[in-house]
Parts: C-alpha cells; sequence; structure tokens
C-alpha cells in the first residue's frame, strides 16, 4: 500500500506541476498577447498622429505659398505703376538736367525698393519653413519621449 500512496502522491504531483506550468504558460502567452496588442494600438495611434501632422504641415504650406504669391502680384502690379508714373514724368521732363535728376530719384528709389524686397523674401520663406516643420517637429518630439520612456 505504501508503494500505491507514493505512486498516487507522485501522480498528482506531477499532475499539479504540469497544471501549474500550463496556467504560467498561459497566463505569460496571455500577458504577451496583450502587450503586442497594446503596441500594436500605440503604433497604429502614432502613425495616425503622423498622418495627420503631415496634412497640417501641407496645410500650412499651402496657405503660405498663396500668401507669398499674393504678396509678389501685389508688388508685381505696384512695380508697373510706379514704372508708368516713372515713364509719364520722364515723358515732361523739360531738359537734360531735369532728366538726370529724375533718373538719379528713380535709381535710388528702386534701388531701396530692390534691398526691402531682398531682405524680405528670405525672411517670409525662413518663417514658412518654420511654420511648415513645426507639426512634424512636435511628432518626432513625441516619437522621441515615448522611446525615452520606454527605455
Amino acid at each position: 500500500m505504501a508503494t500505491k500512496n507514493t505512486a498516487a502522491d507522485l501522480t498528482g504531483m506531477m499532475s499539479k506541476s504540469m497544471t501549474d506550468a500550463v496556467a504560467e504558460m498561459q497566463a505569460k502567452a496571455q500577458e504577451a498577447y496583450d502587450k503586442g496588442t497594446g503596441m500594436v494600438s500605440e503604433m497604429t495611434e502614432m502613425a495616425k498622429g503622423n498622418v495627420e501632422a503631415l496634412v497640417e504641415s501641407g496645410k500650412i504650406l499651402a496657405a503660405g505659398v498663396q500668401d507669398m504669391t499674393k504678396s509678389y502680384a501685389e508688388e508685381a502690379k505696384a512695380a508697373y505703376e510706379t514704372m508708368t508714373a516713372d515713364l509719364k514724368e520722364m515723358a515732361s521732363v523739360k531738359s537734360p538736367t531735369e532728366l538726370f535728376q529724375l533718373q538719379g530719384k528713380i535709381l535710388r528709389r528702386n534701388f531701396d525698393a530692390m534691398m526691402a524686397s531682398t531682405s524680405k523674401a528670405p525672411e517670409s520663406a525662413m518663417k514658412l519653413a518654420n511654420d511648415v516643420m513645426a507639426p512634424i517637429t512636435a511628432r518626432v518630439n513625441l516619437a522621441v519621449e515615448k522611446i525615452s520612456k520606454a527605455a
């Protein structure tokens, strides 16, 4: 009888040990599945945010280019009107001295306008570039922050 008890005890212990091992494997598998599902969900949210940032950047770029184009068109119109007025003024000149004075005045004014326009264009372009990159930069910062927390 002692042998039967020992065999029954051994079978019971092995059965419990196997049951515990299977339960532990199932728990770990469930934990890994949940973690994987969470990561996929987080990655999907991250990708969605990235696409939204790109769309926002595109909208900012389109609006900025439209504003710059409108500004250039207004400057071209103003330059045409100024040139027309200059030609009329030149046509009314009565002496060569008057013509040279008028040409000097026009040259100075056009040079000043060119310098103002030349400095304005890069500033506008740089501001637009910064505005366009802002949503993307925010997403990169968020990704770096998440990676830092994960590590």
